[in-house]
Formats: C-alpha cells, structure tokens, sequence
C-alpha cells in the first residue's frame, strides 16, 4: 500500500511539473508559421493553454478581489522579475500543494505542513532576497550614473538626453529603471513623478536626494552639473560606509541565518529518519502545547536576531 501511495505521489509531482513547463513557463524560440502572419487567421488555441489562460484569469480575479494584485506586482516589479503575478501564483501554489503532498507521504503529517507553510515562505523570502540585491546593486552604481550624467549636461546635452545616456550606457538595473524614466516621459509623464516613483521602488534615499536636485533645478535653474558632481561625492562615501557596515555584520547575519534554519532542518532530518518520534507531538494536547510555544519562541528569536544586524543609516 505504502509503495502504492508512493507511485501516485510521484506521478502528481511529475504532473504538476508538466503544467508548470507547458503552461506557465514562457516556450522557448520557436520558428512561426507562415498562417500566422495572416492576420485574418485566428490563431489556434490547445486545451492545456485554455486551461492554463483561465486558471491564470481566476487567480487574477480573486487577487483584484481581495485588493492584492497592486502590492503584488510591485513586488514582482521591484524583484526584476518579468513574470506577471497571477503566473507566479499559479506556480506557488501548485508547488505549494504538490510538495505537501509528497512530504505528507514521505514524511507524515508534520512534514507535509511544514512545507505547505515553507513553500510560501520561502517564495516571499526569494523575491525579498531578489528586490534587495536588485536595490543594492543599484545604490553601487548611481555614483557613476550620476558622473555619465554630469558629462553629458557639460557636453551640452539636455537633461531628458542625459538620463537617456544613462539608460543605454549604464548596467541592470540602473539601465532598465532609467529607460523606464525615459519611456514614461516620453508618453506624457512628469520627469519628476517618473524619478519620484523609481526612487521608492529601488528604497534609496541617495536616489532620492538626486530627484530632490533635478526637481530644484527645473524650477530656479542652475548648474545642475556641479549639484550632481556634489551628490555623487556624498553617495560614494555613503556607499564606503555602507559596505564597511556590511562587512562587520555579516558573522551577525550567517549565525542569525543558522539559528533560524537549525529548527527547521533538524525537524525535517528527523521526520524522515525516525517520523514516531516526530509524531509524538501531534498525539497529545501537551505536544501541540510544545509546538505552538517553540513557534512563539521561533518567532521572537527570529525579530530580535534581525533587529540585532539590521543596521539602518
């Protein structure tokens, strides 16, 4: 029976698997069909992207529902990812219900709800890892975008021209979030919205202080070159601090990142190795006593170790 209940939960892991690659996932370079340029011809659609399509349409409707979508999508965005939220939905929770199960199987009951709880988790923790790095590179390169900047103006360039050099010359992601200025002003938006919005999206306060500059300048005029020259020598020796900052802190940071995964890891070695043991805790009040105040005390250890080597300036 238990190898039964075994092969049924590798082919659900395999099936999700499959719907995951011909659904969500983008196809990959394809030769077109002549039909297609036709554009009197309709394009033919299969079952199984139908099928994808309106699972995609209904996590939509529910994310519009319960007001989620906006936050959603600015998290996606901040990430530098290109997927579109009810996609990465859709793919959290089918590996979010096909993981349970196959830990529900492998491992029991306990198994199977920590990673019904962890694949979540672990999903915002991956875009707040991506947003962060994606920030921190982008705080690394503004001292030269703004010195490509302060060039251009002195050659004689106007100043849309001069983040436009930006957007061409500069590395990701300051090249994507300038060419975003760029298009954005091109349709009719303000410069100083755009530059507004990409400096709360990216959490800088040196972007901040730039946007701060441009706005003053458009308004009283000036040498904006030399307002830029003076921000970008601030931004590099806040950007030294920074990273000496980071370098004290990182012994901080791995024991904190330890000390959190230690529970979760010994749980799971010992669910799979010896799962009597582990489900001790689940037949009794006393064990699920046990369990609430370990997670309570999880929870405490996790906001004090943060608040400890989260150093903000």
């Amino acid at each position: 029976m238990s190898a039964l209940v075994l092969v049924i939960g590798v082919a659900a892991v395999a099936a999700a698997l499959l719907v995951i690659a011909l659904v969500v996932l983008p196809p990959g370079p394809s030769r077109v069909p002549l039909s297609r340029l036709d554009p009197s011809v309709a394009p033919s659609a299969s079952a199984l992207a139908g099928a994808g399509a309106a699972a995609g349409a209904a996590v939509e409707k529910v994310l519009v529902k319960r007001g989620r979508a906006a936050a959603g999508a600015a998290a996606l965005e901040r990430a530098g990812m290109a997927m579109r939220l009810p996609d990465f939905v859709l793919v959290v929770g089918v590996a979010t219900v096909v993981l349970g199960a196959l830990g529900l199987v492998l491992g029991g009951l306990v198994f199977g709800l920590l990673l019904l709880v962890a694949v979540p988790f672990g999903a915002k923790l991956f875009l707040n890892f991506r947003a962060s790095r994606r920030q921190a590179v982008f705080a690394d390169q503004l001292d030269d975008s703004l010195q490509l900047m302060a060039g251009s103006l002195r050659a004689g360039h106007s100043l849309l021209r001069a983040v436009d050099s930006v957007a061409q010359e500069a590395d990701s992601p300051t090249s994507e979030e300038f060419s975003r200025i760029v298009n954005e002003t091109r349709v009719g938006r303000d410069l100083n919205d755009a530059l507004d919005e990409v400096a709360e999206r990216m959490g800088s306060d040196d972007f901040t202080w730039v946007a701060q500059a441009i706005a003053i300048h458009r308004e009283v005029g000036g040498n904006l070159a030399e307002v830029l020259d003076a921000v970008g020598h601030t931004i590099r020796e806040r950007n030294a601090i920074r990273r000496q900052v980071k370098a004290l802190s990182a012994e901080g940071k791995l024991s904190a990142i330890v000390l959190m995964a230690l529970p979760f890891g010994v749980t799971g070695f010992i669910s799979m190795t010896n799962p009597s043991y582990i489900a001790k805790f689940t037949q009794s009040l006393t064990g699920y006593a046990m369990l609430a105040a370990a997670v309570v005390m999880l929870l405490v250890g996790g906001v004090w170790l943060k608040s400890t080597v989260k150093i903000k300036f």
